[in-house]
């Protein structure tokens, strides 16, 4: 983990096979913007919330997080996130393989931007994370 560098994407993802392919993907499609990776819900709280974290300099621009992650999940860091007023304009794109109505229901109660279920089939994927890119880094237009 790096800290000392401007992120312009937070990827919270503890499957290291989709968190490759997303970073492949990103590539691929000429998304330069520095992306940084954690593993769990505690390292990505850290990385947010601690003084001089992300949350205190520029960026992250978009979180892209899994919900089911270990040490703290991934409702409790959108909870946690949103909950501080650093927070509370970042957006966050679920991107989970949960099809829970419960998870639908309670990422957007606690202010997700979006919620996007992991296509199983490679080229399905691919081009999900394609079009998260392509929305989030190039067309949104995000706060200063």
């Amino acid at each position: 983990m790096r800290l000392d560098r401007p992120v312009n994407v937070l990827l919270v993802e503890d499957n290291p096979e989709d968190a490759e392919l997303t970073l492949r993907t990103l590539r691929r499609n000429n998304f330069s913007n520095p992306v940084e990776v954690v593993e769990d819900g505690q390292e990505a709280l850290d990385v947010l919330l601690r003084p001089g974290g992300f949350l205190d300099r520029e960026g992250p621009r978009v979180i892209l997080l899994d919900l089911k992650l270990p040490k703290v999940d991934g409702i409790e860091i959108l909870r946690r996130l949103k909950a501080d007023p650093r927070g509370r304009i970042t957006p966050v794109v679920i991107l989970t393989s949960s099809q829970e109505e419960s998870d639908l229901m309670a990422s957007y109660e606690l202010g997700a931007s979006s919620f996007i279920v992991k296509p199983v089939d490679f080229e399905k994927f691919v081009e999900s994370v394609t079009e998260i890119g392509m929305y989030w880094l190039l067309l949104n237009k995000a706060p200063a």
